[in-house]
């Protein structure tokens, strides 16, 4: 494991090469590592520096501690940023979506607010069963400003999207996984191992189909059916001449784990 030497604010990076992953971890467990307005940028320009980080094929987002994923974003600090700052929060919050790679959120216990937030932009959810998920800005008169509208209401339908944050509801990870918020639910003393074989599983796939599938499968959500069918049919095509194309169906052919490149 190699720590990345940058200094952010209350956020640090860990990069396995071996395993060919980095993980981001909010480290504020003391204050259920809220995320100030500072690591929200921060957040963004980590995702810049590891998208173009060969080493690394899959990113995973965790908060230290036992009790918190993130329960959120600092009220003060809210307080006193300029309007023209809050419109750019949704930007950094989708630094995950915007990857090439897959992301993994492994959430526990509070994930509110910004943190929820942040988890909704990542590919992959996977929860501790003690996780509680909530958007609780309605207590303080405002609406989530991050993304948490629109996302869950894209994932879930907007009937339970508004269940969930017009009443400020704290959803467990039972229902949060049959409302299809998570990927999938363990138990908590399990979540460190099965997000690692999680990770495990998505390197073993060639790095340039999987950027092309995150991207195609990101662009149903904003497309009509016959503008995703163009862009999913010109995808396959493009594939098609790849090398890792060609090595995964040699491999296929000759009975052994193919050795993909990105190419």
């Amino acid at each position: 494991m190699v720590e990345t030497a940058k200094k952010y604010d209350h956020i640090r990076v860990e990069k396995n090469i071996e395993r060919q992953t980095a993980t981001i971890v909010f480290d504020r467990p003391e204050k259920m590592n809220y995320i100030s307005m500072l690591a929200r940028a921060q957040f963004a320009e980590i995702f810049k520096e590891l998208d173009k980080d060969d080493e690394v094929r899959v990113i995973i987002i965790k908060g230290e501690g036992t009790q918190a994923f993130s329960a959120g974003g600092s009220i003060p600090e809210f307080m006193e940023t300029h309007q023209e700052e809050l419109s750019h929060l949704a930007v950094h919050v989708a630094a995950p979506e915007r990857s090439p790679k897959p992301v993994i959120a492994q959430l526990q216990g509070y994930t509110f607010g910004v943190g929820f937030e942040i988890a909704m932009a990542c590919d992959f959810r996977i929860a501790a069963d003690d996780t509680l998920m909530a958007l609780p800005e309605m207590n303080l008169g405002m609406i989530p400003g991050s993304g948490g509208t629109q996302r869950v209401a894209r994932a879930v339908g907007l009937t339970r999207a508004k269940d969930m944050i017009m009443r400020a509801r704290r959803i467990p990870a039972d229902e949060a996984y049959q409302w299809g918020l998570v990927t999938k639910v363990v138990a908590k003393e399990e979540l460190d191992k099965e997000v690692e074989l999680l990770a495990m599983e998505l390197v073993r796939f060639s790095p340039l189909a999987q950027k092309v599938c995150k991207a195609v499968l990101n662009a149903a959500e904003e497309s009509p059916l016959s503008a995703g069918l163009d862009i999913e049919g010109k995808a396959y095509g493009l594939l098609r001449t790849t090398d890792d194309f060609r090595e995964g169906v040699a491999a296929f052919a000759e009975k052994r784990k193919p050795n993909f490149t990105g190419k």
